[in-house]
């Protein structure tokens, strides 16, 4: 009996080993969230040209917007545990969405294998000129002074631009009016013709309006520093410990993913992330590599669920 347990468990190692060697043997699919342009895609573009070299096979991007990511989730979540489906995951897929949508047919933690977190957006927290306030002491003391009159511009309900705003009032103890938009585009119109008093805007957005005069920032809404305007400081240093609102992406697969593929994909990933020119293209989107672990990105997304549900509820914004 002993003989056959040890030749058993030999034949289960050198099966799994033989795995790990073979993988992959043929082109890997990355579902996109949403479409050609978006951050997750920009982020997913640049990734790819080193991934491909160095799994030695295609990865092709697969745009599948809609439903604020939520049908490209539901589609990796579907597929086979094999390692040839991948989801180029968003913040909202993974921890706004399922708070902020009435019915998901994908649960963020129980149908995925978290990978590795790649990157985050921050936004900065930006004023119109003529709001009376030049630091973030002022702006809550204004705000505090007359609840339900200064007014907040978004990107639409349940974005992280709008959440954003929400997760602040909440922290702070203000009382804002959301105005949500078509886009990005048109809430910053707004926002730099005086129409709206505030903005969580990505940076990518922001910093030529910052560096032009035509906005104020107050702050960035990272837990650290971003890259591209460092000498912008963290809401969280200037006086409210524990704010963060990014907008973040890493990859996934379905739930139950092999060990030994999990570890083949973040190797891959974070080699490509560590490239120069990789880190340049996403630096000029906008975007700062950050990275993870498989299980540290699985607890900080169960904490992202649980911080973003407060959120959604006290704001009341509701989709599908």
């Amino acid at each position: 009996m002993h003989l056959r347990t040890l030749a058993l468990a030999l034949l289960t190692s050198f099966s799994s080993f033989a795995h790990a060697q073979q993988y992959p043997t043929r082109p890997i699919r990355m579902l996109i969230p949403f479409t050609a342009g978006s951050a997750a895609d920009v982020i997913a573009r640049a990734m790819e040209p080193a991934m491909r070299e160095r799994l030695g096979q295609a990865l092709i991007m697969d745009n599948r917007g809609g439903a604020g990511g939520n049908i490209a989730a539901e589609i990796v979540a579907k597929s086979p545990a094999d390692g040839y489906t991948l989801l180029m995951a968003t913040i909202g897929t993974q921890a706004i969405n399922v708070s902020l949508y009435a019915k998901l047919n994908y649960h963020p933690q129980k149908d995925f294998t978290p990978i590795t977190l790649v990157g985050d957006s921050p936004n900065a927290m930006v004023v119109n000129p003529v709001v009376p306030v030049k630091t973030m002491k002022d702006f809550i003391a204004l705000a505090k002074s007359k609840p339900g009159v200064l007014n907040y511009g978004s990107s639409g309900a349940g974005t992280t631009v709008h959440l954003a705003g929400e997760l602040f009032s909440v922290m702070t103890g203000t009382k804002m009016v959301h105005v949500p938009f078509k886009g990005a585009a048109e809430s910053l119109t707004a926002l730099i013709s005086g129409e709206t008093d505030l903005q969580f805007a990505s940076l990518s957005s922001a910093i030529p309006l910052i560096k032009s005069g035509r906005l104020r920032a107050l702050g960035v809404t990272s837990p650290k520093r971003s890259q591209s305007i460092p000498e912008l400081a963290t809401i969280a240093e200037l006086g409210l410990p524990g704010y963060e609102a990014v907008a973040w992406f890493g990859i996934v697969g379905p739930a139950k993913l092999p060990a030994d593929i999990v570890a083949t994909i973040n190797k891959m990933a974070l080699a490509s992330l560590g490239q120069q020119d990789v880190k340049t293209r996403l630096f000029n989107s906008g975007v700062d590599v950050r990275t993870m672990g498989p299980e540290e990105f699985a607890k900080y997304t169960e904490t992202e669920i649980q911080k973003w549900a407060k959120v959604v509820k006290a704001s009341g914004a509701r989709a599908g």
